[in-house]
């Protein structure tokens, strides 16, 4: 399976967000890519007050406009997350996936907001705006059954178990750490899931805008499930493209099968409610 990550300075319109990805495929991307992945909030710069103000509603011109790119492209396409407002006027930080015929075959609403103050660093609060999505998130392709979370999401182990034991593989996370945790937390968190699940893990981020009041860490990346580092790149934008086997998950699973292994008769998932 080939996957092409975009790593992209988002822009001010969401229109020009969406022009700049379709130049992109068209001038940078080979026509073999099974799957091109977008960062999280690719069409709304990073900030609490602009969720509202960019929220579009599931099938409006974003959602269009990505399924026509799916569509006329031949593929897969995980499209980052945009802001999305429902029926109640909620806003929520979304990610859709389209398959090649530009048909929705998954929607994520971020499950953990990212409320954080850390001390001489980054404060970021999006509950302020954005409501939290309830949902584990997997789906199926022809090359079998992919995860899908953002962000956040992923720090969480309890989700990309799951999503894992539902049958992931793959697991995409569109995702912006900023330069607090960046540094610190965004290679180790992508290589514990990627190893800890024996998945492919696919982060991709927006580039850093030195402009922007939230700068993003950048720094895409592709974990194998031995959690060895397939690619990764700086801050800049780039198109990362990769090949990878989905065989290996199966070979690093069998020589270490840590699935197998858990002991279900002393722990368990359901146990943390009980």
């Amino acid at each position: 399976m080939k996957i092409a990550q975009i790593q992209m300075k988002v822009q001010k319109e969401k229109k020009d967000s969406l022009d700049l990805v379709k130049k992109i495929i068209k001038t940078q991307i080979p026509n073999d890519v099974d799957f091109i992945a977008l960062p999280e909030m690719f069409n709304c710069p990073y900030a609490i007050k602009n969720f509202p103000l960019y929220a579009e509603r599931e099938m409006d011109t974003v959602w269009r406009e990505c399924s026509n790119i799916a569509k006329e492209n031949n593929v897969y396409l995980s499209a980052g997350s945009v802001a999305e407002l429902d029926k109640n006027n909620k806003v929520y930080n979304t990610a859709y996936v389209f398959d090649r015929s530009g048909k929705q075959i998954a929607k994520h609403r971020k499950m953990h907001l990212f409320d954080i103050d850390v001390k001489g660093g980054q404060y970021f609060k999006e509950s302020e705006t954005l409501s939290p999505g309830n949902q584990i998130t997997t789906f199926e392709t022809e090359f079998g059954i992919m995860g899908l979370c953002i962000c956040y999401d992923f720090r969480f182990p309890e989700l990309a178990r799951l999503m894992t034991l539902k049958g992931a593989k793959v697991i995409f996370v569109p995702a912006a750490f900023n330069m607090t945790t960046g540094p610190s937390h965004w290679q180790v968190m992508f290589r514990s899931q990627a190893l800890n699940n024996q998945v492919y893990a696919i982060g991709t981020a927006p580039s850093r805008d030195l402009d922007a009041s939230y700068k993003s860490w950048g720094h895409s990346i592709v974990v194998d499930p031995w959690g060895a580092i397939v690619s990764q790149v700086d801050e800049k934008e780039h198109v990362i493209i990769n090949d990878i086997d989905l065989n290996y998950v199966e070979e690093v699973r069998a020589q270490l099968p840590l699935l197998k292994h858990r002991r279900r008769d002393v722990y368990s998932l359901e146990q943390i409610n009980k």
